[in-house]
């Protein structure tokens, strides 16, 4: 067996885009001065489950770690998938975090994939289960993924700290995606959504739905915002309860733009059913903020909202060698370091034409040709 090459990498920055990509391309990697000048240098918590994640669904992958966990070695394996498998995503992130690189592995992979995730289903950092459900998953259609197979089910809800959630996910496996031409937006022809309550009074969950539904109801008549009331065993940690909302505004192209928001209190009370605890902010005027930051979104154009720029990105280079093109707002942050991680490693580059009829941006890219040759669909 011959000596192994690594790519060489600095930072701690993009850890999630690099070790799937590098896993995706099969590229083993060297990350040196993870953390390096923070007080607490090394991996953090949720970066060590996701190398935990990664070594669950691939065979023959190697993570070698030093004593201060500054320094990365991870050489890839085979993504196997399967199912009946279990993983705790712990509560440094939620399980949002792990869900994007998930699904796109679970997609190369050699059998479908069926996994139990635990931990936070929602909070303000990560995106919430919800919009993977209500808006990722539409998504994926338009890049020849089926529905078929396609599933997420919230079986508990847990909100930060303590978490205590859990989600069944299936993804069915394909021999590679479709190149897309995708830069209709079209015009926004319903509201639809989810308020969720967990361990307080359901009315919470009444007062964030009157609230967005006024500001949307001024707009269009098609508004239909669900309750997802909590309780014991399906609200998650006693000492976590919390409440929160996720809207997504469906196209007339077909068209997801979504937008959540998650209130936690992290108290120590076993169990929140009256509304004598202070909230952190009032339900009504959660709903009205989760209302205007979706009306935010629409705004700045696109066929997708800013949290999935780095997906679609990703979607579009994993594509086969052929020409994809989609139009997206203002280019994040995130955006634009996936499209550089995309350029590192599979040597993509994306062509940025700005459209200043509409104020949004066209990008198109050459497919790097990703296939998957051990597909099993059973």
């Amino acid at each position: 067996m011959g000596k192994i090459t690594y790519k060489k990498l600095k930072g701690s920055q993009n850890m999630r885009q690099r070790l799937l990509l590098a896993t995706l391309k099969s590229t083993p990697i060297l990350i040196e001065d993870i953390h390096a000048d923070d007080t607490l240098p090394g991996l953090r918590p949720h970066e060590i489950t996701l190398l935990h994640l990664f070594e669950n669904l691939t065979d023959d992958c190697v993570v070698e770690i030093n004593e201060t966990g500054t320094k990365l070695k991870y050489k890839p394996g085979i993504i196997v998938g399967g199912s009946n498998l279990v993983h705790d995503c712990g509560v440094s992130r939620a399980i949002g975090y792990f869900l994007e690189p998930l699904i796109l592995l679970g997609l190369f992979a050699r059998k479908p994939l069926a996994i139990i995730l635990k931990g936070i289903t929602n909070d303000s950092k990560d995106p919430s289960v919800d919009t993977f459900r209500s808006t990722t998953f539409p998504m994926l259609k338009h890049f020849g993924v089926p529905s078929e197979g396609l599933k997420l089910e919230i079986k508990s809800r847990g909100v930060s700290p303590h978490g205590g959630g859990e989600v069944h996910l299936t993804i069915p496996n394909v021999q590679h995606l479709r190149a897309t031409m995708w830069t209709d937006e079209g015009m926004v022809k319903r509201i639809r959504g989810e308020a969720f309550t967990t361990r307080v009074s359901p009315q919470l969950g009444n007062e964030m739905i009157y609230a967005a539904r006024g500001i949307f109801n001024r707009l269009l008549p098609d508004v239909y915002i669900a309750s997802d009331y909590r309780k014991r065993l399906e609200a998650g940690s006693g000492n976590s309860p919390g409440y929160g909302i996720s809207l997504v505004a469906e196209t007339t192209s077909g068209c997801c733009i979504s937008a959540d928001i998650t209130i936690s209190y992290g108290g120590e009370a076993e169990d929140i059913e009256s509304e004598d605890k202070k909230e952190l902010i009032p339900a009504a005027d959660v709903g009205e903020k989760i209302a205007s930051v979706l009306l935010e979104e629409i705004e700045k154009g696109g066929v997708v909202d800013s949290t999935h720029q780095g997906l679609l990105f990703l979607l579009c280079a994993l594509c086969p060698k052929d020409v994809s093109k989609v139009r997206v707002g203002k280019l994040s942050p995130y955006g634009i370091e996936t499209l550089r991680q995309i350029k590192d490693f599979l040597d993509v580059q994306f062509v940025i034409k700005p459209d200043p009829s509409t104020g949004t941006v066209i990008l198109k890219c050459w497919g790097s040709g990703m296939k998957n040759l051990s597909r099993k669909t059973t």
